[in-house]
This record gives C-alpha cells, structure tokens and sequence, in this order.
C-alpha cells in the first residue's frame, strides 16, 4: 500500500521514539442520510490491517447523527449582537465573533455564563493569552462547525455539533468491522480526542501526538479519515 498525504503534510511522524505513517482517506461529501458505519466499510475496510488505527474527524460523524442546528432556527438577540463585536473571527470555522455562534453559546450555557466569558477573554487577552472564553462556555460551543460556506455551500445554513457519545461510535464500528478508530476534533491549532475503542491501549496524549500536525483534509480534500500505521522498519 503506497501511504499519501494532502499538501503540506508528511506522511512519517515520529511519536515518544516510534515512526507512524499516516494515510489520508479520500471520501465523497458526506452526507445526512449517510450512515458511518457504511463510510467507514466502503474507504477503509479494505486498506485495514490488525495494529492499524483510524482517526476520523467528528464532523462526519455528526453529520450522519444528523446533529444539525439550522440557522433558521436560531433567534439572535440584543446580546449576542453585542458580544460578538468584541470577539475574534478565526480562519478555521465560524467563532463567536459570529453573532449566530455568539448566540448558540448563549442558548447552550446561558446568558451569564457568555458574559463571564466575555470579561475573562478580554482580561487575559491583555496578557497574551488566548481561548479562555471557549475554556469556560466548554466544548459543546467551542465544537460547533458550519454556518459558513467558504468551502461548501451546504454549511452555509447549518451548525453542525459534536458527535453524541463518540466512545460508543468507535466501539461500534470496532464491533461491527474489527477496526480500531478514535473519533477527534482537530485543527491546526489543536487537537482533541473525544472517543476511542476500548482496544486502544495508547494514551489520549500519545493519539494528539500522532496527528498533532492536523494531517487530515476538512476542505476540498475530503480527506477525514486517517489511517495510522506503526512503523516496523525503523
């Protein structure tokens, strides 16, 4: 099997003293009427083998949980409009500079949670220091993708959330097709692990580390699923 990665990535990554290949996945668009486990048997199935681990981004998951909010149906108010002026507007996904982001962490957490975010983000960013707002409204906010269309039109009007119970999702697919995964949300500026198979002995520190370069391809890529392979030969 010939291991390929998207542009600007390396296939090699050395990890605690060990050499791990990385192989992008390249998939169709996924959609909401798709179902993981068939996504997973169609791109991955074949190129498998027993030690390998598959990282796969948590936007396709959700998405086939359909764990959509529409932007319909999200009322933006006085003080999502006003909170959102004073927030940042990252490159990697709609933040809460957006007023409709702004306005889920409030539906999620609670006006007064938002606002106490606000002030501590303010404050330390005086300080250099950056996500404290996201540290305190959690990952549930922090997580939420789409309501942009900058890559593809069809999250223009849709946020998608986190997956639900990532850890059962990868023992499924683990039960189901024998292959070891861990569910993740990763970007280049970090990464988490939400889920992994009850197989995986690695520590979640030591999976962040293996993909610590963001290895997969959100955009026009469609490259979500990673197959992570230890290196023998080194």
């Amino acid at each position: 099997m010939e291991f390929v990665s998207n542009d600007g990535k390396s296939v090699e990554i050395s990890v605690e003293g060990e050499i791990y290949l990385r192989h992008a996945i390249k998939t169709r668009f996924i959609n909401l009427d798709d179902n993981y486990i068939d996504v997973v048997k169609e791109y991955v199935s074949e190129l498998y083998e027993k030690g390998d681990i598959i990282s796969i981004s948590e936007k396709i998951i959700s998405i086939c949980q359909n764990r959509i909010v529409k932007r319909e149906d999200i009322k933006i108010g006085i003080w999502a409009k006003f909170l959102s002026k004073f927030a940042s507007h990252p490159t990697t996904g709609v933040g809460v500079g957006e007023t409709i982001k702004m306005q889920y962490a409030i539906n999620k957490v609670g006006l007064f949670k938002v606002i106490l975010a606000s002030i501590a983000s303010g404050i330390t960013k005086l300080f250099g220091i950056k996500g404290i707002f996201y540290k305190i409204v959690g990952q549930e906010v922090s997580g939420l993708d789409g309501f942009y269309d900058h890559i593809w039109i069809q999250y223009k009007n849709i946020g998608i959330e986190l997956p639900e119970n990532p850890k059962a999702v990868c023992n499924e697919i683990k039960n189901q097709l024998g292959i070891s995964c861990m569910i993740v949300d990763s970007n280049d500026f970090g990464q988490e692990i939400l889920g992994k198979s009850d197989d995986i002995s690695y520590s979640d520190e030591t999976l962040r580390q293996m993909i610590r370069d963001n290895p997969a391809g959100q955009g026009r890529q469609r490259t979500p699923i990673i197959l992570i392979r230890k290196c023998i030969n080194n």
